[in-house]
């Protein structure tokens, strides 16, 4: 692809609970985009944050026509701010970056460069994450090596959702109408021409982040099992290998009985056997809930999201 200083860029940025950044997120994200000399807008989507955050954002868009804000009416979460984002988005190519400022918006002319050399898709991956604990590091590290071993395409590791991604690839995105939103599984699943760029992410200036283990841990749920059955497959096997050491157990218990002639008594067998029994049935279940319940939630096709005000002109606030 020839550069053309035509394209177009919107820079979608989910936003909740960031009253103390915002001043300085607009004056950076501008900063960076405006050297770039092309059309541009800056969509900032507030999950329902609790403070002061939407007051700021309207006083900046006031003063700015390019940048819009999108209120949703409750919260839903951190993957649907940025899918409304997207959804709204009517450049050539979309960056999502978190508003938090924990990622560099000075990243954004070197994610557009690739953008014009051809790359689809252009990942802004970690190379340290600083400022967060060693628990969060290894955890996140951890997962994103077992969703690459789980799932049966490639997707990259140590990135976010600070990423580039083109308008064809955003139109297929949008016929992805999955409730449960995994969108870095997804953009890897379309499997268009990517590259990536190397950063070191800055600790959180203010507060704490709003991503708790909960959330984190639903995440991950979220992208294991909207793209790999593994875990259904795992229970499975567990299954046949509790039957395996049920099997040795009762063949231990005959043997003593009818060979050595000594009773056994059982007590604590049976009690580790039943409770054993017990945990992998309920895993079992567990795993089967989640399953039926992502499919559930797809039935229902209830909307994504609801938007209580918006500055951005479109014919329904309520998006599928």
């Amino acid at each position: 692809m020839e550069e053309n200083n035509s394209y177009g860029l919107s820079i979608v940025v989910p936003v909740y609970n960031e009253e103390q950044v915002v001043e300085q997120l607009v004056a950076r994200l501008l900063k960076a985009v405006l050297p770039l000399e092309i059309p541009y807008e800056i969509i900032f989507v507030n999950d329902a944050s609790k403070d002061n955050t939407l007051i700021k954002l309207l006083a900046a868009c006031k003063e700015n026509p390019n940048l819009h804000y999108i209120n949703f009416s409750r919260n839903f979460g951190h993957q649907v701010a940025i899918t409304a984002g997207m959804d709204y988005a009517t450049k050539d190519a979309i960056i999502t970056i978190d508003g938090d400022l924990q990622d560099p918006p000075e990243l954004i002319g070197a994610l557009y460069q690739q953008y014009l050399l051809g790359h689809k898709v252009v990942y802004a991956k970690r190379l340290k994450r600083n400022g967060e604990t060693f628990f969060k590091k290894f955890t996140a590290r951890a997962f994103y090596r077992l969703m690459a071993m789980l799932v049966s395409f490639d997707i990259p590791v140590d990135v976010g959702d600070y990423r580039l991604i083109s308008r064809d690839v955003l139109q297929y995105l949008q016929q992805m109408k999955d409730y449960d939103k995994y969108l870095r599984g997804q953009i890897a699943w379309l499997g268009f021409k990517s590259t990536y760029i190397e950063y070191d992410r800055d600790e959180r200036m203010y507060g704490k982040t709003n991503y708790t283990l909960k959330k984190m841990m639903r995440l991950a749920f979220n992208g294991i099992t909207s793209f790999s059955d593994s875990p259904l497959k795992i229970a499975t096997k567990m299954g046949f290998v509790v039957c395996f050491m049920s099997f040795l157990i009762a063949l231990y218990a005959l043997y003593s009985y009818f060979i050595k002639q000594v009773t056994v008594p059982g007590w604590a067998s049976i009690m580790i056997t039943i409770t054993f029994l017990g945990g992998v049935q309920l895993l079992s279940l567990g795993i089967l809930g989640e399953y039926i319940s992502r499919i559930i939630n797809n039935v229902r096709k209830r909307p994504q999201y609801v938007i209580d005000q918006t500055s951005i002109k479109k014919e329904s606030s309520v998006q599928y």
